[in-house]
């Protein structure tokens, strides 16, 4: 088969790859199996790339068919990293993590790529809420150092009643916000403040869930305990995200604690917490 536009098949040969930035690969989707991409005689500007249909007894020409597709990809420019592959942005650019469950399942949410901003990864956050029953129906919740809001989110998603999000980098709480407003989630309310300082001026025992994630490298593990452990509920859960298990008997604040469930996902240990009496 032959390059439209070119004349007969010549004997091939490699094309000279310091000219490869200039072709633009044609890529083929749905073909036959017996279709593949190869580099051959024919080589323009306007069709770089020759489709060239197997025949059934072609293996005998593997050797050769190998070695024309592996010299028309070593010739073809590479592709700039993606997000998705594991690269990073910087100046603080946009990407997205989504809701995993509720009634907001599956939505992309965009969060600001900020120091020290770490969205709870997806697994994570759906073994959370499988230990929290699925449903936060009626629930009052507290994402008190909020970042991307994922925990905050998903619990709205999974029909919390009320969910307070605390942030105090400016521009993530301004991310927050818009997500809010994009979603028209009602029930949460967003407040840009100290976690700590506006924790300490709520009522004890307002919530059902307080979500704790503060950042690893800032100390303020003890000091977010000692203001978050009073807002819970006597039947509440208290989730602990940090960069080493947590050992109630380690904290003060987590005196009558105890660690239900626990997990660790990477440098990230997570933990659901509920006080040993009750009642």
């Amino acid at each position: 088969m032959r390059a439209a536009g070119t004349g007969p098949a010549k004997r091939w040969a490699a094309p000279g790859c310091e000219k490869a930035g200039r072709w633009q690969p044609h890529i083929l989707s749905g073909v036959p199996r017996c279709v593949v991409v190869a580099a051959r005689a024919g080589w323009t500007r306007a069709a770089p790339v020759v489709t060239w249909a197997l025949r059934p007894r072609a293996h005998r020409r593997r050797g050769r068919i190998h070695h024309l597709a592996e010299t028309a990809r070593y010739c073809m420019p590479r592709l700039a990293p993606s997000r998705a592959a594991g690269a990073s942005s910087k100046g603080g650019k946009p990407h997205a993590i989504r809701i995993i469950g509720g009634d907001w399942k599956r939505t992309p949410l965009p969060v600001l790529d900020l120091d020290g901003l770490r969205p709870t990864p997806d697994r994570v956050r759906e073994t959370l809420f499988n230990w929290l029953g699925q449903r936060l129906d009626g629930q009052h919740c507290l994402d008190l150092f909020a970042g991307s809001g994922a925990l905050g989110f998903e619990a709205a998603s999974r029909g919390a009643a009320r969910v307070l999000m605390v942030e105090r980098h400016a521009r993530a709480a301004g991310q927050l916000r818009a997500n809010q407003q994009r979603l028209d989630a009602r029930m949460i309310e967003i407040a840009e403040a100290d976690g700590l300082r506006l924790a300490a001026s709520l009522a004890p025992g307002s919530f059902d869930v307080v979500f704790l994630d503060p950042p690893f490298d800032a100390d303020l593990l003890g000091k977010a305990l000692a203001v978050a452990v009073p807002l819970v509920r006597a039947d509440g859960y208290l989730y602990v995200e940090a960069g080493e298990a947590l050992e109630p008997t380690a904290h003060e604040p987590l005196a009558g604690w105890e660690v239900v469930r626990q997990g660790k996902a990477g440098a990230v240990h997570f933990h659901l917490l509920q006080r040993e009496n009750k009642e």
